[in-house]
């Protein structure tokens, strides 16, 4: 290997873009190697810098990016990132680097910023949810020579790269926002070809907070973007800013983030008033769910973990009607692989509800079922997971309270988090 432009791409089960990566990284100089999330930590100081590449790591089970955040390497990552190496997170890759903590820096690597699903609003309506791509311009809005991959741009550069995900709209509190705007950490922003600034899809292409595409940490040393500039030599200058601030011996900027959340705390679930509960599970093996009982158990939990989805359905008469109807729609569950049931209770196990705070599924369906569908009783429509935790050993009190403390099940900037019985 030379000496100054090593760069481990990091690879977990479902990332998918490290060939595109090595092309970029080759493009401007950069000396990358593959290196799997499996691999012996120790060798992840021989380099230089780290690229936690895009793709669907864990198969975005749970939430994009959570569960490969409390895989080993991030520690290791954490310690090489504090040591002033640069560290790019692209699409789930900086996913990942939100649900770890790395951005946007907080003490202790506390979670302080979501990355959660798409809203594409225009005209007050929800014209889409979920996964989408496209073509994006993106301007940058801080000191280039602020952060290590912006460093050979110039102030307000415009760049125009792809993008393709589900869950990619930054969720940052008011008060944390304004510190990292002050910080120069709100490094790319989403605009049209001009560099207009506007707040609505397609310019705003997942309702991200402050039109924000690419974040970094107070040092400007550790980068989480949700475009792909490796996917074009549009984005090469990212690339050649790494490379930059490598060759010139990792010059990181001294700046704190200071800023006390309040703990989220857990309340119990009570329904709205006219309304039924559908309670849905799977035919089928939950794939997802194991693989977050999997990630908890590689922790050292002895649990057990269910997950089912929940429907809150608010009608404002004929209730009974109102549910035949949807019943037939087929849209809030497929009866092909799903059924109605009620909440598993077990002994031992304690059942969350977890719902977005800004719920656009349930309120996408509602829009489907009253304008499509015509069912006029309609007034709310809300959707959350419910998570069943068995605790097979151990303290019951203190592992229950230490699962929830992971966020594996909810990231609080985004989501509620209720006790269900």
């Amino acid at each position: 290997m030379s000496s100054l432009s090593n760069i481990a791409v990091i690879q977990f089960p479902g990332s998918n873009t490290e060939r595109e990566t090595f092309m970029a990284c080759h493009r401007v100089g950069l000396n990358p190697a593959e290196f799997l999330w499996n691999q012996p930590l120790s060798q992840l100081s021989e380099f230089n810098g780290y690229i936690i590449v895009g793709g669907f790591s864990y198969e975005d089970r749970s939430r994009a990016g959570v569960i490969a955040a409390l895989d080993p390497i991030m520690q290791q990552i954490k310690v090489e990132a504090e040591a002033g190496k640069p560290v790019l997170g692209i699409c789930n890759g900086a996913q990942v680097l939100v649900e770890s903590g790395l951005v946007p820096g907080l003490e202790n690597n506390r979670v302080g910023v979501a990355l959660t699903d798409n809203k594409r609003i225009k005209q007050s309506h929800v014209v889409g949810v979920g996964y989408y791509n496209t073509w994006a311009n993106l301007k940058i809005s801080t000191d280039p020579k602020r952060c290590a991959f912006t460093r050979t741009s110039e102030p307000e550069d415009i760049i125009k790269i792809p993008l393709a995900h589900g869950e990619g709209r930054f969720v940052i509190p008011a008060e944390l926002l304004e510190k990292m705007i002050a910080n120069n950490q709100t490094v790319y922003r989403y605009c049209d070809e001009d560099g207009n600034i506007i707040d609505e899809f397609p310019i705003n292409p997942n309702g991200s907070i402050y039109n924000l595409a690419a974040v970094c940490n107070p040092s400007g040393n550790v980068m989480a973007m949700m475009p792909h500039p490796e996917r074009t030599v549009n984005g090469d200058e990212i690339f050649s800013s790494m490379k930059d601030f490598i060759d010139n011996n990792n010059p990181t900027t001294s700046h704190a983030l200071n800023f006390d959340q309040q703990k989220y705390e857990i309340k119990s679930y009570t329904s709205t008033e006219n309304s039924d509960e559908w309670v849905i599970d799977l035919i089928i093996t939950d794939n997802g769910a194991i693989s977050v009982q999997n990630a908890l158990v590689r922790l050292g939990y002895d649990i057990s973990l269910t997950r089912q989805t929940h429907w809150e359905i608010e009608t404002n008469k004929s209730p009974s009607l109102a549910m035949k109807k949807i019943d037939a729609t087929g849209e809030l569950y497929n009866s092909n692989k799903e059924f109605i049931t009620k909440i598993n209770q077990k002994k031992n196990t304690r059942s969350f509800l977890v719902r977005q705070k800004e719920d656009v599924l349930g309120r996408s369906k509602l829009e489907i079922l009253k304008e499509k569908f015509e069912i006029s009783e309609l007034s709310n429509i809300k959707r959350g997971v419910i998570w069943n935790i068995t605790v097979n050993s151990g303290n019951f009190e203190s592992v229950i309270n230490e699962i929830l403390e992971t966020h594996i099940l909810y990231n609080p900037l985004s989501y509620e988090c209720y006790e269900i019985n």
